[in-house]
């Protein structure tokens, strides 16, 4: 049973839309931890934080926060753990692609369809495959309103898209070829769909793991907290794929030494040189934190333990995202889905305000700012609907 009297037992979906902004100012300020780490490859800095992104601190808060955490896992339908893991693993698959997209369409196009994609499938599939997108989208009020909201969050990143392409704009012939040499409409445009679809596989994950949920709240676990226990899962699976791709890069760029050795052997490999795995939940912080420039230089030797630090506060961080991501979607009653809609949105306003906050924007030309300005006001605007479209529901406007 239930126990009684847990805290937030009623749906609040203005602190729903309080926590899913949280996660996506994790999500959007993860990387400033990583732009602290000195002397080593991209495999090595990513895996190093990865570790307490999808091991350590999933494992630790879940045990933490729940009740009888192995017991529930345990218990759960095989089919339940399997779908969770292997989302965890496609949404994994989705960053090997994110790169041939930024490569085909420019950083900021690419950008804009993959998030455009992914908010688009992982909000709206969940509830077509549970079959109740006619039901209780389409055919109630508040659905309605919520699938309003996502369109408008929709049209938030294309504004941000726009003013990326628009800044392009402004550099000259030799620094576009530079940024874009292989552009390809056809192809990019093919290659946004897959990243986008498997990068929204976290949300098919975090769906997949509902019947996790039902029975950590069986075993007393808080209704804030029900969905700890699930990212324990579903990252294992986002584990799997980043774990091996890291190894295959340290493997071949022989840098594997330096998890252990602070000596420096030859020349670290340059960020863009290297086949990044990152999906489009890392991709405006990390990306910026490229287009930006990175503190790491080539020191005489790798600051190991400041290293290990920095590593461990970027991958704490990342995780935070979807640990308020899971406390938000308790907070929005029948229309849970539509957090990811604020996910996403949340990620770019924060990642933009960190931009304008850090100069990248610097120096643009008026159209591009009131790009940047509108998509702002737009994402912001679309967060407001979807929860309203959500208080509606609970007040009983269906």
């Amino acid at each position: 049973m239930i126990h009684s009297g847990l805290p937030f037992m009623n749906p609040n979906p203005i602190l729903g839309v309080f926590l899913h902004w949280l996660g996506g100012l994790a999500s959007g300020s993860f990387y400033l931890g990583f732009r602290g780490v000195k002397g080593w490859a991209w495999e090595t800095y990513w895996l190093a934080g990865g570790i307490f992104s999808w091991i350590v601190a999933p494992w630790l808060l879940a045990l933490t926060m729940t009740n009888d955490l192995f017991a529930v896992l345990h218990e759960a339908p095989e089919s339940c753990l399997f779908w969770a893991y292997a989302f965890g693993v496609l949404w994994g698959l989705g960053g090997l692609t994110f790169g041939l997209t930024m490569r085909y369409l420019g950083m900021s196009l690419g950008m804009a369809v993959a998030l455009g994609y992914t908010a688009a499938f992982g909000t709206l599939l969940p509830p077509i495959f549970r079959g109740q997108f006619a039901t209780q989208v389409l055919g109630t009020h508040s659905g309605r309103i919520i699938l309003f909201g996502v369109a408008v969050c929709l049209t938030g990143i294309f504004f941000a898209g726009a003013a990326g392409v628009s800044k392009e704009r402004e550099l000259s012939e030799e620094q576009k070829r530079a940024a874009i040499k292989e552009f390809d409409l056809k192809r990019g445009l093919l290659v946004a769909t897959f990243c986008g679809i498997m990068s929204a596989c976290f949300a098919y994950g975090l769906a997949a793991g509902d019947p996790i949920k039902r029975l950590t709240l069986r075993h007393g676990t808080a209704v804030l907290w029900q969905g700890l226990p699930v990212l324990v899962v579903v990252l294992v699976g986002g584990f799997t794929t980043n774990f091996i791709w890291c190894l295959i890069l340290n493997m071949r760029n022989k840098t594997g030494y330096q998890y252990f050795n602070s000596e420096l052997r030859g020349q670290v490999p340059a960020r863009e040189t290297e086949p990044i795995l990152e999906t489009v939940t890392d991709a405006p912080g990390e990306e910026m934190a490229a287009a930006l420039g990175s503190s790491r230089g080539q020191p005489a030797r790798a600051p190991m333990l400041a290293n290990y630090l920095f590593c461990a506060l970027a991958g704490t961080t990342w995780y935070m995202q979807f640990f308020f991501y899971t406390m938000g979607e308790t907070q929005m009653g029948a229309f849970k889905f539509s957090s990811w809609t604020l996910h996403m949105a949340s990620i770019i306003i924060f990642s933009t305000l960190w931009g304008i906050a850090l100069k990248e924007w610097k120096g643009v030309g008026t159209r591009t700012k009131w790009l940047v300005a509108c998509s702002l006001f737009v994402l912001v605007a679309s967060t407001a609907i979807v929860g309203y479209g959500n208080y509606l529901g609970l007040a009983g406007g269906r």
